[in-house]
């Protein structure tokens, strides 16, 4: 794995204010932290704006220490601000991406660029929460943003994003769920907000919500995933966007779309990386990013023609054959680049299905059954692996017996594909609520099978996730399925595969009933996005080695146990448990004396031959301290996917010191709708 070059020595000296106060028109103050040149009074630079609800003091402060002085010393102000109702800042957070969020953003872009030491200028960056609402602010058009960098993010947050899945319940719905929930609890630091701190606290424990209960009660594409989906009107956002992620993230997709939407200055790049910034992440090759960004912010917010405007618009890394793992420190390929989406080299090739065959012949018109075990696709994964930590899927070859399997003969040319693989089938279920999963996989000579892609679909959304009906029990009908993207290279001598199942635990909940599938074979393909080389790939010049700012110091004070993943089966009654446990152990920050620990546990509990036992359960337990100052927290969400509702059970806990401040549980159900 390349090191990161650790930079301390900028064209400008930096300065930093530790926290400033930005006020918002209703009287609450949001808390900032900036980075900026020690002239730029003198010589205004523009700002560059990360906004989070993730706690600048002591949550995103590893990354922020990286990342804002490096640009602060190449001219720019890094700014890094808490939402309402998180970290420091005042007031309350009920939920993600609400109108709120929003208009506190355009207050405070207005805000910085009127600022003495700014020139007018701001750009967003962001990764996850940060690059959404990079894009969704973009789309409200503040005169002062002029640019966007946004990495592992969305433009659809319905059907790509944590909640839902082709129409099928996610399981991060309750993961991410209970994380959110327990981020939003969490106090702030007193040495920012003096003695107020409990009173914040206590706000934000009475009010900040469980916003899961949210998306369990809507579980159709309305209103409330619209707002902040800035793919209902791809026109709205004008401005320059640099869109950014990996093949191991859970966010791909949307860079692809918004390439062929977007209007205006758009770039887009696609490494093998998982979700983090790319000069940091897993897997390699990390890349100077921070460079790239220079290029891109120079370019858009100080006018500096730095070519960037003039490369092709997408440059994506197609990986080439690797054995399976949960974890790599780097994936072999190459970088190729496309001058537009989609590009002028993708086309199509096309293998039909014959009974366990795919061929470019057309196949027999045969009809074969899948009815899954409810524990297909657990050697999936998680849905967004962040690289860092072994959550990749493992070999395929454990779900054989879980799945209807259609394999190619061993290659006789290598293919290459960039894009979006699609599946074609016409197929008949005997209930009316089912689920398909389709997983696209490289088997090689031995029979090791890595997983290269996969799609979901809820077949009560066929048609499109707005005209949603039932299955005709019996009823045949052809459907589409598009798989999520992906960059990949077979080799002379490997065979392609496509395993078909009913569940794809646990990325997705079960369907209330177990349904039986029957897939017709000769009125059914795989459509692969092949991609021929293009001269332009020769083109291209390496990106610059990474580099970075000091990185923070931190003092482990008690070492976790770290990150364990498990499945595990009881032989007498059948349930077979999925479980990750996260331990960070307590480590004291020395800049700030703060104290902190961290551990969460996941657990997913399910019989293969009822679908009604599916059970989730995710814990967090957090806890903050220095000196006099100790607050402890702890959460737990479970979700049961019984037969006609979502039941949800969540209780909570915090504590001032040794004083019990709040303890509340609370039990909702959701009537399940044709899922």
């Amino acid at each position: 794995m390349q090191d990161i070059r650790v930079v301390t020595d900028f064209p400008r000296k930096i300065r930093e204010i530790e926290n400033l106060w930005i006020p918002m028109p209703d009287g609450v103050k949001l808390a900032a932290r900036v980075w900026l040149p020690e002239d730029a009074e003198s010589d205004p630079v523009p700002a560059i704006l990360e906004y989070l609800p993730y706690r600048k003091r002591d949550g995103t402060v590893e990354r922020d220490a990286l990342t804002h002085p490096y640009f602060a010393g190449h001219g720019y102000a890094g700014v890094r601000v808490d939402m309402r109702g998180s970290g420091d800042s005042e007031g309350l957070c009920k939920g993600e991406y609400l109108k709120q969020e929003q208009d506190d953003c355009l207050v405070v872009i207005e805000w910085l660029a009127r600022q003495s030491w700014c020139s007018g200028s701001v750009g967003m960056i962001g990764i996850s929460w940060g690059g959404f609402n990079g894009l969704q602010v973009a789309a409200r058009r503040p005169p002062a943003l002029k640019a966007v960098v946004s990495l592992c993010s969305t433009d659809d947050r319905y059907n790509d994003d944590v909640h839902y899945l082709g129409g099928a319940m996610m399981c991060d719905n309750l993961m991410w769920g209970t994380t959110a929930w327990a981020i939003a609890m969490t106090p702030p630091d007193p040495l920012i907000v003096g003695d107020r701190w409990r009173g914040l606290w206590k706000q934000r424990l009475n009010g900040n919500g469980i916003w899961m209960q949210d998306w369990f009660e809507h579980q159709r594409r309305d209103d409330f995933y619209k707002h902040g989906s800035i793919c209902e009107d791809y026109s709205d956002v004008e401005i320059p966007v640099y869109a950014v992620g990996g093949w191991a993230d859970g966010y791909p997709n949307p860079i692809f779309r918004m390439l062929e939407k977007l209007s205006g200055p758009r770039k887009g790049l696609i490494g093998p990386w998982g979700h983090k910034y790319p000069h940091f992440a897993m897997p390699g090759p990390r890349i100077g990013f921070l460079q790239e960004c220079l290029r891109w912010w120079d370019q858009y917010l100080k006018g500096i023609n730095t070519g960037i405007a003039d490369e092709p618009m997408l440059r994506a890394w197609i990986q080439d054959p690797a054995r399976p793992a949960a974890i790599y420190d780097e994936r072999p390929g190459r970088w190729v680049a496309e001058p537009a989406w989609p590009g002028p080299g993708i086309g199509e090739k096309v293998l039909n299905l014959a009974p366990h065959v795919l061929s470019e012949a057309r196949g027999e018109d045969t009809i074969l059954e899948i009815s899954s075990p409810q524990t297909a696709g657990l050697s999936s994964g998680a849905w967004c692996g962040y690289g860092v930590m072994p959550t990749l899927p493992v070999d395929q070859r454990t779900e054989e017996g879980n799945a209807l399997i259609f394999e190619t003969a061993p290659l006789t040319e290598a293919v290459e594909i960039l894009g979006f693989p699609e599946f074609e089938v016409k197929l008949s279920s005997d209930k009316p609520v089912a689920l398909l999963s389709a997983t696209l996989s490289q088997v090689f000579p031995e029979g090791a099978a890595s997983r290269v892609s996969y799609g979901i679909l809820n077949l009560s959304h066929r048609n499109d996730d707005l005209d949603i009906a039932p299955m005709v029990p019996g009823r045949a009908e052809t459907v589409r399925i598009k798989l999520r993207c992906c960059g990949q290279r077979f080799e002379v001598g490997e065979r392609i595969r496509l395993a078909l199942a009913t569940s794809h635990w646990p990325i997705v909940f079960p369907t209330a009933e177990q349904a039986t599938l029957s897939i017709h074979c000769g009125d059914s393909r795989l459509i692969l996005p092949v991609r021929a080389p293009q001269k332009l790939d020769d083109t291209l010049g390496a990106f610059l080695a990474p580099e970075s700012a000091a990185p923070m110091e931190q003092e482990v004070l008690t070492k976790g146990d770290g990150f364990q993943r498990s499945v595990s089966t009881d032989q007498v009654t059948g349930e077979t448990v999925y479980q990750v446990v996260n331990d960070g152990g307590t480590v004291r920050h020395p800049h700030t004396g703060i104290v902190l620990s961290a551990k969460h546990v996941d657990r997913f509990s399910i019989h293969p031959d009822d679908p009604t036992s599916a059970v989730g359960t995710c814990t967090w337990e957090k806890s903050y301290g220095r000196g006099d100052w100790q607050a402890r927290l702890s959460v737990t969400a479970t979700v049961r996917a019984l037969r006609d509702v979502w039941r949800i059970e969540t209780h909570i806990t915090a504590h001032d010191g040794d004083e019990r401040i709040v303890d509340r549980s609370e039990v909702k159900e959701y009537r399940r709708d044709l899922n």
